[in-house]
């Protein structure tokens, strides 16, 4: 026989605090699943698509094709940035293996000595295939008294000019990036012909992928971001680029450690490229106002001695859109150091000057500290290109 009082609990009055608190638990969580779903019908809602693509151009590196598809860039001009590498066509700087582009950079002292770079003695050296209409840029001469050097590295710049070109569409790699101190790799464009506005960068530029092969530790964002932005603006010292650009940054690992996808989509109505997915944007950028008039550029600037009203460079093009209203061919390039700003002063020990006349000599002087950071297996310090494809909108 059971003995004692028998708890009843259906019987007792119920806490109307515990039960209020139970369903603003159940109300939140259903305010948090509704919002979310709001959310993501009108982020679908007002993504801009791009319409109907056709293919234009895939390449999956089973060879490497620098007929039909490929053009090297050969020159010691320095591209306008006061690179430090004289891009070859050799096949030490760039060759395809196992289904993949690699476009390696080398020290020039491997093939001709530290000496010979340096000018210890006095040493002239020519670029072969040379592909510089400035033949000044084919070749240079090391002094060590004047400190004049050599480029200290060698690398590869490759384009689709004279091939493949979109004007609007979609462009999209698989790549993996170099690690390195001062290693500068890119994936962009430039238009076919610069007559309709101008040399650059009035004609523009589009740059879908730069990163910087210095490692996480440096502070002006090393190889774990990767960079998208648009060059334009009436001169050369007058660029809108502040004003069109992005970063993604990769918190777990870096951009040398895996491929990842770097992807351009471009119509009349917007601009945008990311990495991987569109929710891993590094610019999105919508045609909604003139260039001109979003650079926010002086209406009178100095030209010498003289000052010159300055004029909307864009205006015969298409409303809101132009330079980026033709069409553009595709660059692959490791470039390394430079004087442009890219490798800020006074950053990560840097070793040399933008400002200094003998910027180069600075760091080829110092290739025992930069070098070995470079990976000792070239094929680490490669911008390896799994696959390349270009669309055209339709």
């Amino acid at each position: 026989m059971l003995t004692g009082a028998i708890e009843k609990p259906w019987m007792t009055e119920k806490d109307r605090m515990a039960t209020l608190s139970y369903w603003v638990v159940y109300l939140i969580a259903f305010l948090g699943v509704a919002g979310g779903a709001i959310r993501c019908y009108f982020t679908w809602k007002t993504t801009l698509h791009l319409g109907n693509l056709c293919l234009v151009m895939e390449d999956n590196f089973d060879t490497f094709d620098t007929k039909n598809t490929w053009t090297h860039e050969v020159s010691m001009s320095g591209f306008g940035n006061q690179e430090f590498e004289m891009a070859t066509d050799s096949a030490n700087n760039s060759y395809v293996r196992d289904g993949r582009l690699y476009i390696v950079p080398t020290l020039t002292s491997d093939v001709i000595g530290t000496d010979a770079v340096r000018g210890d003695p006095p040493f002239t050296y020519n670029i072969t295939g040379c592909t510089d209409a400035n033949a000044t840029n084919c070749g240079a001469v090391s002094n060590i008294s004047s400190k004049a050097v050599i480029p200290p590295v060698m690398s590869a710049r490759i384009h689709t000019r004279g091939h493949y070109s979109i004007q609007y569409g979609r462009v999209e790699i698989s790549a993996k990036l170099p690690r390195g101190d001062w290693l500068w790799p890119a994936l962009w464009m430039l238009p076919v012909s610069d007559s309709k506005y101008g040399p650059w960068p009035r004609s523009g530029e589009i740059d879908i992928m730069e990163s910087r092969g210095n490692g996480p530790e440096y502070k002006a964002q090393g190889v774990d971001y990767v960079r998208g932005s648009l060059n334009w603006g009436p001169f050369s010292w007058l660029n809108g680029v502040s004003k069109t650009f992005g970063w993604w940054t990769n918190r777990r690992k870096t951009f040398a450690d895996d491929f990842h996808t770097y992807v351009l989509e471009w119509n009349e109505e917007f601009m945008r490229i990311y990495v991987d997915s569109r929710l891993t944007y590094m610019m999105y950028l919508r045609f909604n106002e003139p260039f001109f008039k979003r650079g926010g550029f002086p209406s009178v600037v100095a030209n010498g001695s003289d000052y010159i009203a300055l004029t909307d460079p864009w205006s015969n093009g298409t409303k809101n859109v132009a330079p980026f209203d033709q069409p553009f061919y595709l660059i692959m390039n490791v470039a390394v150091g430079g004087t442009n700003g890219w490798f800020p002063d006074g950053v990560g020990d840097k070793p040399w000057l933008d400002g200094s006349l003998s910027a180069m000599s600075d760091f080829a002087y110092e290739q025992s500290q930069w070098a070995p950071t470079w990976p000792e297996n070239p094929e680490d310090r490669a911008l390896v290109v799994d696959s390349v494809k270009m669309w055209q909108l339709c």
